[in-house]
């Protein structure tokens, strides 16, 4: 039912982005960068004049739309894989390519329905609930794929695994922890902070999963996609970024 619905939700989202001819830059996002790109935009927007779009999802279904031919200028991804992937098809101007974000890794829940747990070796979180944990489908979902590495560096992938939700995105994952149709879930920290729904229980060891950024490029090569692209690694952006618990990654 989870699956069914958010699929439906998925392919509406990405139909309707033929649509969207009329915006002088189409960025595509992953989806927990949806707040601070929003309140980025429409500075630019003030301040330039130029229409910028932007499309939200999981960085593999935007990756895989772009690989099919979905007209775009600028892509930004919550893992270094699917702008490799894209790399390697040729899909991204290389030269424009540089890793623009980190993130972290947390568990949370409903808020007021917390528990007591632990997050590192012989820790107790799968016995320190019981229900559902929500994540990002942990196959091909950045925050998922994060989340299974982290659970099975701390060793409590196989007493959790069947219990996991694996959604289309980590604001899909969110929103079933805010709803408390999971007991639990794995999002990015600036997921949760934007939430007054959910309540953080802990931050996942750094050196239990790989480490979280965000790289950006370019698809197109118009002056307009350029442009915003440069303001996306300017100081300006970068304080927008900070405010919702981004942080800038060092070279």
């Amino acid at each position: 039912m989870f699956r069914n619905t958010l699929h439906c939700l998925l392919f509406a989202l990405l139909c309707s982005l033929s649509n969207l001819a009329s915006a002088d830059v189409l960025v595509l996002a992953a989806a927990s960068l949806t707040n601070a790109l929003g309140d980025i935009s429409k500075t630019y927007q003030a301040k330039t004049g130029e229409k910028v779009t932007i499309s939200f999802a999981s960085s593999s279904a935007l990756a895989k739309q772009i690989e099919n031919g979905l007209p775009a200028d600028i892509f930004i991804s919550a893992d270094l894989k699917w702008m490799d992937y894209l790399g390697d098809k040729g899909k991204i101007d290389r030269a424009s390519r540089s890793n623009l974000l980190g993130n972290s890794l947390v568990l949370i829940a409903p808020k007021d329905h917390g528990f007591t747990v632990t997050l590192d070796n012989g820790g107790n979180l799968p016995e320190a609930f019981t229900g559902k944990l929500c994540t990002g489908e942990t196959e091909t979902v950045p925050v998922g794929k994060y989340a299974k590495q982290a659970l099975q560096t701390l060793g409590f992938w196989d007493a959790l695994k069947a219990r996991i939700v694996g959604t289309e995105d980590v604001r899909a994952a969110l929103a079933f922890v805010e709803r408390g149709e999971c007991a639990a879930g794995i999002v990015y920290k600036t997921d949760a902070l934007i939430s007054p729904k959910v309540q953080v229980l802990g931050t996942f060891p750094e050196s239990s999963h790989p480490p979280i950024v965000y790289p950006i490029a370019r698809i197109s090569q118009t002056e307009q996609a350029k442009a915003f692209l440069a303001y996306l690694i300017q100081a300006e952006a970068a304080k927008v970024f900070a405010q919702y618990g981004f942080t800038p990654v060092q070279p």
